[in-house]
């Protein structure tokens, strides 16, 4: 059985996350997903938040683990001693960034190799920022978020 890690800064969760996460489990017999702040982008929810929200969505999947992680991918693979990351693609657009981590990945670490697992269609349009931005503006984002991320993102807005 292998284990596949699935990187993100899954901020929020959404379903197309779910989708991948579950795929890939079922392809490698397990699937860790990595959990890791963006320096490059505004997080809605804590690094610790977002892990305890995942574990929470996926509390019935025993083959789905959740970890947080800081710095390179390739030293966070050698620790879960996984060879396999997985990524999703939805659309053409992902492809040429995804490709380039993929292949700075191979040069850090040769014995790694990454995955590339297409979403289903009724996802492709779903990414954390345009989800945020959705339900900011008080967008109906229930058929995008697993029901226990929305619980958490209202929670949240009813703080502010």
């Amino acid at each position: 059985m292998l284990k596949a890690v699935y990187p993100g800064s899954f901020d929020p969760l959404t379903n197309g996350h779910v989708y991948i996460a579950k795929r890939a489990a079922d392809i490698f017999g397990k699937c860790v997903i990595a959990v890791l702040d963006n320096s490059e982008k505004k997080s809605m929810f804590s690094k610790a938040e977002r892990v305890d929200m995942i574990r929470s969505v996926f509390k019935n999947d025993k083959n789905i683990s959740v970890a947080a992680y800081d710095g390179l991918l390739v030293d966070f693979m050698k620790k879960e001693k996984s060879r396999v990351i997985v990524r999703g693609l939805r659309a053409l657009s992902d492809f040429e960034y995804e490709f380039q981590i993929a292949q700075l990945n191979r040069q850090l670490a040769p014995e790694v190799e990454t995955f590339f697992i297409a979403t289903e269609p009724r996802f492709s349009f779903l990414a954390s920022h345009a989800v945020k931005d959705v339900f900011k503006w008080g967008g109906n984002i229930s058929d995008m978020v697993p029901q226990e991320i929305l619980e958490r993102m209202v929670k949240l807005q009813n703080k502010d």
